[in-house]
This record gives structure tokens, C-alpha cells and sequence, in this order.
């Protein structure tokens, strides 16, 4: 069921959000010893604000599409009175005094929140394998990593214990787990939503967003969670340029389809369903447009010396604390100390040059198609993945095709793609602020 399908049940009392709930909740607690999805379960919040919206229907008061429906949180958002641990020994009995600003609008928005979901140590990681609150499993094979840092959201949205969860994108975090677990997932614009009250990773590459069943979906919660917030200074008063929901057609609509870096070392599996959404698009109208991309090894460089940077200054106030981090998290927060300041300017500076690069695309094309991923979900614990005799360090493989578009600031969603196996992932990429155009052609493709 969509969020759309079960707002009209809800409004037509075919259910309640009461009901909707206690079945959210009875899933959650018969997949938890299996998954490990949540940090916190919120049962007794969420009983209380599906009965306010309850209450709010029988008033006649309709707060839109999410009231009553039941969602996550990554737990790094900031909720009073709830522990939100950042995933780290750290903050393990972290009670925040305040709401991030995106809780403030999902709660006027009636929704209803049912738990804190689990993520790789502080956001910094691909696999979700914690060291404190235990490995998030994949619903599609527990043996393998839902993919990070918002891994515990996107199984918990594959695994339909919730109808959508909200997680954070900093080198791939939620479009990663979006493609290994098979669910929607939406990196909006740099700035589209705040991250008020959201415990900071990169601050120049932070992004939050949707992780939804359905593109149709994740419009619907973005609608609900973006806006400017002046409590934010990345906050962006620039509105999405918006997309007739109803009608949307591909005809005309120009694709660019790299021939440099997003169609090397992929998995064949994964080449050949990204191929096929290619096909389909151009048969619905599309126009296909080859193109070259300007140096995303060289984004991705930019990209890892910004990050490293940025986290180990955020987390100096700890450093003396190196038994309380997770042994990957400590390596790379002592990678960050060794940058020199010189190499985190030039970084930037080599941002905004691509930045420029890249804009010259829109001239040509309306979007990008590229894979999500270029390998499926690896196991749990393995460092390198490996194909025929390609041999890649999983955090590497896993973040390739998806980090420069967090140093450029885009739009992204990955939507799953018809697969025989392990879900796969198809990268839309779009221009600034276009996230609605990105998710009209997300939902076109027949997400």
C-alpha cells in the first residue's frame, strides 16, 4: 500500500491511523530480531499521535496526505524527550531538548512516528555493521548490509514496517540504501530541506530527504518537509520548479546518458537492467543523449578530502574518547587530522570549478540516468567486493557513482529496477531545484 492509498482508507474510515499503528508497530516488533532496523521504538508516542489524528478526522480537520500515516526517523534527528544516538557510543543516552525542524513539519502534518532507525557510526559509512547497537540486516538477505548510513530506513521502508522514513545524504547515504534494499530514495537540492536540529556530518554536504516506497510517495513527504528555515544557514529560499503531478509524459523529455565513469566496472546485472530502463524510456518518448561528464574521479577526490576534513573537525571535542568510536570511524576521523588546510580549500576550490562544468549540461540534457550502485548489497563484514576479476574496497565500490552529486549539490533519486535477484538501483540526476521534475520522471519510469 502507498501512502496515497492508504490516505484515501483513512478518509473514507475503511482504517484508522490507530490501526494503521498497531499493525506498523506489530511489524516492527516481529522483524526486529531479524533486521535490526531500530534504535528506538516509539510505540507509546506513536499511539498518541495516531489517536490525535483520529481525533483530528472525526473534527474534520485534515492536515494533507501524511496525516495518520506511519514513518521513521535515521536517529540523528533531533525529537525532545527521544534518545537520539547518532548511532556512536557517544551519545548512546542522548536526550535532545528541542525537535529538528523536519519532525516540527512531519508532526504538523499529522504523521505518525513510530521509531529511531539504525545507521553506520555518526552517518560515516556505508555498511551499517555498528559496533554499538549491532549490524542492520537487509530485508532481501540478512546475510548482506542494507547499504549506509541510512540503511536502517530504507530496510525499514522495504521491509513495510513503515510507509516511509526520512534519512540523510552526505556522499550517497540515501540513495545508497535505496538501490541495495530496493526502495525509493530522494537526495533533494543542496538546501531544499533543513537540516535544523540534525546532527551534522559534512557540513558542506549534508543533505535530508525521503525514503519512500514510490516516487509518487516521496513527493508527497517533500512536499511536507521542504521550505526555507532561517535557523538553517545552507537553507535555500529558491522554490522547486514544480511538475503538473497528474499527466507527467517522457515524450520530449532529454536524457543524458554518460559514456565516461558511470558505465565502468559495473556489475553485468546492474549494466544491463540500467540498459533496459534506457530502452523503455526511449520507447515512452525520451530522447536518448550521450555525454561526457566532466571528472567525477576528481569530484570524488574533492568530495573524500572535504568529508574527512569536515567530520574530524566536528568530532575534535571527542578525540580524546578513541575507545568510545567504532574502530572504521576512528581510522577516518585520524585521516581527517592529517589534511592539511590547503588540502581542504583546494578542494573546495575545485568544487566550484566543477560546479560550472557540470551546469553547461542543462543545455543539453534534462536529466542524467546512471546506475545507483555498480555492485549489488556485499555481505555483512566483507571489505571488497569482487565480480569476474574486478576487485573493489566495498566502501569505495559502494560510494563511486553517487558522491560527486553530493559535492555538486543536485538533485538525485535511485529507484529500484526490475532485477532476478538482488535490487538494483537507477540514479536520476537533475538540475538545481528540479527535485519535482526528478521525481515526475522517477515516476514515469514506473516507480
Amino acid at each position: 500500500m502507498t501512502i496515497e492509498q492508504a490516505a484515501r482508507q483513512l478518509r473514507v474510515r475503511e482504517v484508522s491511523a490507530a490501526e494503521l499503528a498497531r499493525e506498523s508497530l506489530r511489524k516492527i516488533h516481529a522483524e526486529q530480531p531479524r533486521l535490526n532496523v531500530f534504535i528506538t521504538i516509539t510505540e507509546e508516542v506513536a499511539l498518541d499521535q495516531a489517536r490525535r489524528a483520529d481525533d483530528d478526522f472525526a473534527r474534520g480537520i485534515d492536515r494533507g496526505p501524511l496525516q495518520g500515516i506511519p514513518y521513521a526517523l535515521k536517529d540523528l534527528f533531533d525529537t525532545r524527550g527521544i534518545r537520539t544516538t547518532g548511532g556512536t557510543k557517544i551519545f548512546a543516552d542522548r536526550l535532545p531538548d528541542r525537535d529538528c525542524a523536519v519532525y516540527e513539519r512531519l508532526q504538523a502534518a499529522g504523521a505518525v512516528l513510530m521509531g529511531k532507525t539504525g545507521l553506520h557510526e555518526l552517518a560515516y559509512g556505508v555498511t551499517n555493521s555498528n559496533p554499538h547497537f549491532g549490524a542492520v540486516r537487509n530485508p532481501h538477505d540478512t546475510a548482506r548490509i542494507p547499504g549506509g548510513s541510512s540503511g536502517g530506513s530504507g530496510a525499514a521502508v522495504a521491509a513495510e514496517l513503515v510507509f516511509f522514513a526520512l534519512g540523510s545524504d552526505t556522499g550517497g547515504s540515501i540513495r545508497i540504501p535505496a538501490a541495495y534494499c530496493g526502495c525509493v530514495g530522494l537526495k533533494p537540492t543542496f538546501g531544499r530541506v533543513s537540516r535544523f536540529g540534525a546532527m551534522p556530518l559534512g557540513c558542506s554536504l549534508d543533505h535530508v530527504g525521503p525514503m519512500t516506497r514510490t516516487a509518487g510517495d516521496a513527493g508527497l513527504v517533500m512536499d511536507a518537509i521542504a521550505g526555507y528555515d532561517p535557523r538553517d544557514d545552507s537553507s535555500s529560499r529558491e522554490p522547486s520548479r514544480a511538475v503538473a503531478k497528474e499527466g507527467f509524459s517522457l515524450k520530449g523529455v532529454r536524457i543524458g546518458v554518460p559514456e565516461n565513469f558511470y558505465n565502468e566496472r559495473i556489475v553485468p546485472e546492474v549494466a544491463e537492467a540500467v540498459a533496459g530502463a534506457l530502452q523503455r524510456v526511449e520507447a515512452a518518448g525520451a530522447h536518448l543523449v550521450p555525454i561526457h561528464v566532466p571528472d567525477p574521479e576528481a569530484i570524488n577526490v574533492a568530495g573524500r578530502v572535504i568529508l574527512l576534513a569536515e567530520v574530524s573537525a566536528l568530532m575534535e571535542p571527542y578525540a580524546g574518547r578513541r575507545g568510545d568510536f567504532g574502530g572504521d570511524v576512528q581510522a577516518l576521523l585520524d585521516q581527517g587530522r592529517l589534511l592539511a588546510a590547503t588540502d581542504y580549500v583546494n578542494a573546495q576550490r575545485l568544487r566550484r570549478k566543477m560546479q560550472r562544468e557540470w551546469y553547461r549540461l542543462w543545455e543539453h540534457v534534462d536529466v542524467i540516468f546512471t546506475p545507483t550502485a555498480p555492485v549489488f548489497a556485499p555481505l555483512i563484514g566483507k571489505t571488497e567486493v569482487q565480480w569476474g576479476e574486478q576487485v573493489e574496497d566495498v566502501r569505495l565500490a559502494t560510494t563511486r557513482l553517487v558522491r560527486a552529486i553530493n559535492v555538486l549539490g543536485l538533485p538525485a533519486a535511485s529507484i529500484p529496477l526490475p532485477s532476478w535477484s538482488l535490487p538494483i538501483g537507477l540514479q536520476i540526476i537533475g538540475q538545481p531545484f528540479d527535485d519535482d521534475f526528478v521525481l515526475a520522471v522517477a515516476a514515469s519510469c514506473g516507480c
